[in-house]
């Protein structure tokens, strides 16, 4: 009779335990889950203010969605690069709090949050010294990826990026402003960043040019879905590049639009934009259709 009680008892706890770990792993699954179809960046509250006290921004509230290019448009001290610069946090904020991928940024190792976040600037920021296989290989080597691999990586980029293999040897003073800011791109897409934040990338380049990079970034994203952060003060080029338009002005988000909702709005600085820049804006906004 006892030595029934004893198995009775064990197997009670192992049905227990069984019970526990279902419960956990359902838990641990719907975290998960949830973390997954939150957002991928999120600003709560958040301020910035210089040293000299000046606030120059305010109160930020904006989510951005995984896959969506986002795009921050405003004009220059609206707080637009600002913004950028806190989500990989070369700036930290006075006030409030930044979430990447469900964590609290300010949390987070900024080594590790850096390299997990693709960044392309309008200077480009290629080391002049460098071929163009070491700069696009610059991540992946530090994470220590084998160098076959780095190759390989660096080939399939420059192919995604419109450039020719052979360019992988030349210097950056060798390329012309488009082929450099292709680099750019290729660079920061390097070690498959889930996040791609992008300040004014095509901002100095010519018009044809500008043109045709905004045409293979689309292409681009097509692919590879990443979320992307993209700075503009061009209402052309955020319509057609923008899955969202947040508007600021200020310091502040003045309102948070699809193209197709930029256009028809009502609010003084979002029509004054569309007044500013005249016609061919529908077709902006079809991504150059």
């Amino acid at each position: 009779m006892t030595r029934y009680s004893d198995l009775k008892r064990v197997a009670l706890g192992h049905a227990r335990a069984i019970l526990r770990c279902r419960l956990n792993l359902v838990c641990l699954a719907t975290m998960e889950r949830d973390t997954q179809n939150g957002p991928a960046i999120e600003f709560r509250g958040v301020t910035y203010d210089l040293p000299s006290g000046q606030r120059v921004l305010a109160s930020l509230n904006l989510n951005v969605q995984r896959g969506e290019i986002l795009v921050l448009l405003g004009r220059s001290g609206s707080g637009k690069t600002t913004t950028l610069k806190l989500i990989n946090r070369l700036l930290s904020p006075s006030g409030g709090e930044i979430f990447v991928e469900g964590k609290a940024a300010g949390a987070e190792d900024v080594v590790r949050l850096r390299r997990g976040i693709g960044y392309v600037i309008q200077e480009i920021g290629l080391f002049p010294h460098y071929t163009v296989e070491r700069n696009i290989g610059l991540i992946p080597g530090i994470e220590g990826w084998p160098q076959e691999k780095i190759r390989a990586r660096t080939l399939e980029l420059l192919r995604m990026a419109g450039l020719d293999a052979q360019l992988a040897s030349r210097y950056p003073h060798q390329l012309s402003g488009g082929q450099r800011q292709r680099v750019g791109v290729a660079r920061a897409l390097a070690a498959d960043p889930q996040i791609l934040l992008m300040d004014e990338p095509f901002g100095a380049l010519d018009p044809l040019t500008r043109d045709e990079l905004q045409r293979e970034f689309l292409s681009l994203q097509l692919r590879l879905h990443k979320t992307v952060v993209f700075v503009t003060h061009d209402l052309n080029e955020a319509l057609r590049l923008g899955s969202r338009i947040a508007l600021m002005e200020a310091g502040k988000l003045v309102a948070l639009l699809s193209p197709a909702e930029f256009l028809r709005s009502d609010d003084p600085l979002a029509a004054a934009y569309v007044r500013a820049f005249g016609s061919g804006l529908d077709a902006a906004a079809h991504r150059g259709a």
